[in-house]
């Protein structure tokens, strides 16, 4: 919760902030950054993403600030357990990549805030105190880009397919994952390469990542 820092002029309240961050340098430039504002507070430091919520249970910080990318769970899954767990505890995800897929899906998993890591410290600061305030905070770059983006053309389940293929399973390891044949499976990566116009498996993967349709 939210605790007041007494100086010689007065209280301020003091936003509490867990950061999760993989890059021990970026996290430490962040955590020194945010810590020069009177109003903010890096109470904890993580750079896992399933430390994030058994930790902030223990903390019971106002904003978890996470990066989208990292080890153990992804971002934006640590984030749907938190509004799950720990409904008050405010969501801002941080990403390097501006992809339109990544941020509807943030956008479905209702965090409160999602910019780009080349904001600048001020900016970042910013967006911390509107989360808290109870408002929506987007980088205006990305949600144009989720405007105008294109929508995957993969069904659920071919996009289902790949993911597994993409985290390394071959078809017979997807066919036991799903309950499909093997056959079935490598009809729908066939299947997934003609949509993407992709040259193979490989560069279909490559492809659906950089348009955000796989995390």
């Amino acid at each position: 919760m939210t605790v007041n820092r007494c100086a010689k002029g007065g209280c301020t309240a003091v936003i509490r902030i867990l950061l999760a961050e993989d890059m021990n340098m970026v996290r430490g430039a962040l955590v020194a950054l945010l810590n020069l504002e009177t109003d903010l507070e890096v109470v904890c430091e993580l750079e896992r993403g399933d430390e994030i919520l058994d930790a902030a249970i223990d903390i019971k910080p106002d904003i978890a600030v996470i990066d989208i990318d990292l080890p153990g769970l992804d971002g934006l899954s640590a984030a749907v357990q938190l509004r799950e767990r720990l409904p008050g505890c405010k969501t801002l995800m941080l990403t390097s990549l501006g992809r339109p897929g990544t941020l509807r899906r943030a956008l479905a998993a209702e965090v409160d805030g999602y910019l780009l890591k080349d904001e600048s410290p001020a900016e970042l600061a910013h967006a911390i105190r509107r989360v808290v305030a109870g408002h929506r905070v987007i980088d205006s770059k990305l949600a144009l880009a989720s405007w105008s983006g294109a929508q995957s053309p993969l069904t659920e389940r071919e996009t289902e397919v790949l993911r597994l293929a993409a985290e390394g399973s071959e078809a017979k390891e997807i066919a036991g994952t799903l309950h499909l044949s093997t056959g079935t499976v490598r009809n729908y990566l066939t299947t997934v390469v003609t949509k993407l116009n992709a040259r193979n498996r490989v560069d279909a993967i490559r492809i659906a990542r950089d348009a955000g349709w796989l995390v």
